[in-house]
C-alpha cells in the first residue's frame, strides 16, 4: 500500500485524481503499478486499476491474473471491479471506501457477486485515512 500511496500522490500533483494501484504476483513480487491517467491520456478508462491490470497482463503474457493481488488506494468503481473479475484476480486490498461509486462492498459488490464466474477476496481499510486524505486534499484544492 505504501507504493500505491506514492503513486496516488504523484498523480494528484499532475492534476489526476490521486489513486494508485499495484499488482502483486502469486509469489508476492510486484508485477505492475500505475496511477490514474484519465486527463493525461484523455481516456475515461485510464483508471489506476485498469492500467495496472493491463501492465501485469503484459508482464505475465496472460489476460488471466490468477493468484494475483491488486492493492489500490481507493475502492474500485464498477468498471474496475468488472475488470478484476474478468482478470480472475484473487485478492483486492483497498484503502478508502468510495461512498458514491464504489463497487467492491460499499455501494455495490461486483467482485463478490455469487452470480459471476469468479469472486475476489476483499480486504478493505488498509491505510484508509492516508488514502482518504489524499483525495480530500486534492478535491479541496479544486473547489
Amino acid at each position: 500500500m505504501a507504493r500505491a500511496l506514492e503513486l496516488a500522490a504523484a498523480a494528484g500533483e499532475q492534476g489526476e485524481v490521486p489513486v494508485g494501484a499495484v499488482v502483486l504476483g502469486a509469489d508476492g513480487r510486484v508485477l505492475a503499478e500505475a496511477a490514474n491517467a484519465c486527463e493525461a491520456e484523455r481516456d475515461p478508462t485510464a483508471h489506476a486499476e485498469v492500467r495496472a491490470l493491463r501492465a501485469a497482463g503484459a508482464v505475465l503474457a496472460d489476460a488471466r491474473l490468477q493468484g494475483c493481488t491488486l492493492v489500490v488506494t481507493l475502492e474500485p468503481c464498477t468498471m474496475c471491479a468488472g475488470a478484476l473479475v474478468l482478470a480472475r484476480v484473487a485478492r483486492l486490498v483497498l484503502g478508502a471506501w468510495e461512498p458514491r461509486t464504489g463497487a467492491c462492498g460499499s455501494v455495490r459488490d461486483v467482485v463478490r457477486d455469487a452470480r459471476a464466474n469468479h469472486q475476489v477476496e476483499v480486504r478493505a481499510g488498509v491505510r484508509a485515512q492516508e488514502s482518504a486524505a489524499l483525495l480530500e486534499d486534492f478535491f479541496s484544492r479544486r473547489r
